[in-house]
C-alpha cells in the first residue's frame, strides 16, 4: 500500500485529540503530527519554535501551510511529513482551515480527508468539561469553520463523521477502513451537515 496519512478538519470540541488516540489504539503506525508553533497557549501537541524559524522554513519552500490563530502561529513542514513516512508511519495531521486541508493534501501521499463535526452546543459541553480558559474563543472558532465550510462547500472529503452520533473508537475504525481502501474523496452535503 502506497504511503498514507490523514488529515483531521473540524471545529474546536469535534474530537480530533480523542479520535486520534483511538487511532493509535488502533494501529500505532497512526501518530499524532506535532505542527510547529510560535506563541502563547497550549504546549502539548506542539513542537514549539520561533515565528523567524518557520518564516525561514516557508522561505526555504518546505512550508506545506502556515497559519496564524489564538495569537500564535503555526506550520506543517515539508520535512517533518516525510520523515514520518520514512519511518513508516501514518501523520495524523489536525486542521482547522480547509485551504489548510488542501495545500496538506497536495502533498503526494495518499491522504484520507476526514471531516469532524459536532454542533455549537456540544464544542461549547466539550470545552467547557476540559477546562478551556477561551470557551468563547473557541466557539467564536466553531463559527468560522461552519462558515470556512459553506465557502468552500464543493470541496471533496474522503469521510464524514458526527462525533456526536458516534464513538470515537468507531470513527477511527471508520477512518482506517477508509485508508485500506483507499476511499476517494468526494464533495458532500455540508449544507446539510452544517445547518
Amino acid at each position: 500500500m502506497s504511503p498514507t496519512g490523514v488529515i483531521l478538519y473540524g471545529p474546536p470540541g469535534s474530537g480530533k485529540d480523542t479520535i486520534t488516540a483511538e487511532l493509535s489504539n488502533l494501529r500505532p503506525e497512526f501518530t499524532l503530527f506535532q505542527r510547529l508553533k510560535a506563541g502563547p497557549g497550549r504546549t502539548t501537541g506542539y513542537r514549539l519554535t520561533t515565528a523567524e524559524h518557520i518564516e525561514e522554513l516557508a522561505q526555504a519552500g518546505e512550508v506545506l501551510y502556515r497559519n496564524s490563530r489564538y495569537d500564535a502561529e503555526y506550520a506543517i513542514d515539508r520535512g517533518e511529513v516525510s520523515a514520518f513516512i520514512d519511518s513508516g508511519l501514518i501523520p495524523v495531521l489536525h486542521m482547522g482551515q480547509v485551504a489548510g486541508a488542501r495545500a496538506v493534501a497536495a502533498h503526494p501521499i495518499n491522504w484520507v480527508r476526514v471531516l469532524l463535526w459536532c454542533p455549537e452546543d456540544v464544542t461549547r459541553q466539550r470545552c467547557q468539561g476540559r477546562g478551556d480558559k477561551a470557551v468563547e474563543a473557541r466557539l467564536k472558532v466553531w463559527h468560522e469553520t461552519r462558515q470556512d465550510l459553506l465557502d468552500h462547500a464543493a470541496e471533496p472529503w474522503s469521510l464524514v463523521v458526527r462525533t456526536d452520533q458516534v464513538s470515537a473508537t468507531q470513527a477511527a475504525q471508520a477512518i482506517d477502513d477508509a485508508r485500506s481502501a483507499d476511499a476517494p474523496a468526494e464533495v458532500r452535503d455540508i449544507r446539510g451537515l452544517v445547518k
